[in-house]
């Protein structure tokens, strides 16, 4: 069933109505004031998508666009997005990689002097 959206020409808040039909129009007034003066606003539509075609999205040359691989802050900006759009916790690593690159540092120098140095199986 359709919820329409509503502008109140008196109190200027926006008012969602639910009906059945664009009929019951008339009888519409604002929830906040009374006011039948409303004008009907275009909603917001969602679209949904596969898992498959929003992965396509995420690795399409547009979502790359503004990518600067010397500069680590734009690698961190992109990191983040990317972290948000897989929906899913990446830990406090990926997190603590990301602080440092939006400080400067390249992904190449985050693991330098770090690890233990590997024995000599000689």
């Amino acid at each position: 069933m359709p919820i329409y959206e509503y502008r109140c020409n008196r109190c200027q808040r926006r008012a969602s109505v639910f009906q059945r039909s664009i009929q019951e129009a008339s009888a519409v007034a604002c929830s906040h004031c009374g006011s039948t003066d409303l004008t009907r606003l275009i909603s917001r539509v969602a679209v949904l998508h596969s898992e498959e075609s929003h992965l396509e999205d995420l690795a399409s040359d547009a979502s790359l666009a503004d990518l600067d691989e010397s500069d680590p802050r734009s690698m961190a900006r992109w990191a983040r997005r990317m972290g948000r759009e897989m929906g899913e916790d990446l830990g406090p690593e990926f997190d603590e990689m990301v602080d440092r690159m939006e400080a400067g540092e390249m992904p190449d120098d985050l693991g330098e002097g770090e690890q233990e140095p590997l024995d000599d199986f000689d």
